[in-house]
């Protein structure tokens, strides 16, 4: 005869293990299901992230903590005739980019480009605008430098270490995002230079001032490194 005891006993026996083993397999299901995390950008702290990458008394045209040859400040200009205001004009040679005003003048800025075979000039559209984005390398960039990127391929909140810095305009061709960016860097010092991975590169408290009075839609302009300059400082 069978009691109680005996069938709760050879039920534990019959059963336990194989349900054990659905739950596993039903838990690891549910992490490989679970997509990854995405990157973040905490809007409380864009505030103080401003005020953190500006330097004290700001003066866009003298301000210079970061050590850069005077030319690469903020100027204005007078722009060649013919460009569109609004417009954005990247002259690889000199490394400086231009905003075309309506008054026939331009705002000039400093940049670094990027190295080597990196620079994809063209005539691109500026379609989104982002305040202290996130970053994502690309599986270009991981594999081109695994031992820089691979590390990140999962993406990078967004803040003052992030490689877009506090401003980014994303240059489209089209609808197609080209992953081409103008935005800030938290290597100030590489202005002037080659740099980036692709992007245009510029000081977080200058892109910030161009940030405010570029619209999303204008064209930007990225000339070749053999190519002649838009305007007349």
């Amino acid at each position: 005869m069978l009691t109680r005891r005996h069938f709760v006993m050879t039920s534990a026996a019959m059963f336990s293990t194989p349900i054990a083993a659905v739950a596993n397999e039903e838990a690891a299901a549910l992490i490989e299901e679970a997509p990854a995390r995405r990157p973040v950008s905490n809007r409380a702290m864009w505030n103080t992230w401003d005020r953190r990458i500006t330097p004290a008394n700001y003066d866009p045209a003298t301000s210079n903590p970061w050590g850069l040859h005077p030319r690469f400040l903020p100027q204005l200009v007078q722009a060649n005739d013919g460009l569109s205001a609004g417009d954005v004009h990247v002259d690889a040679v000199a490394r400086y980019l231009y905003h075309i005003r309506g008054d026939g003048t331009a705002m000039r800025y400093g940049v670094a480009i990027a190295r080597g075979n990196l620079y994809e000039p063209g005539t691109y559209t500026i379609r989104r605008k982002a305040k202290w984005p996130t970053w994502t390398p690309t599986k270009a960039m991981i594999e081109r430098d695994p031992h820089l990127y691979e590390r990140h391929e999962d993406g990078m909140d967004g803040g003052p270490r992030n490689p877009l810095g506090s401003r980014a305009l994303y240059l489209f061709v089209g609808r197609r995002d080209t992953y081409l960016r103008i935005h800030g860097t938290p290597s100030p010092r590489s202005i002037g230079g080659r740099a980036s991975s692709g992007c245009v590169r510029m000081v977080m408290a200058h892109i910030n001032g161009l940030y405010d009075n570029v619209q999303t839609g204008v064209t930007a302009h990225l000339y070749p490194a053999d190519n002649v300059v838009t305007a007349r400082s």
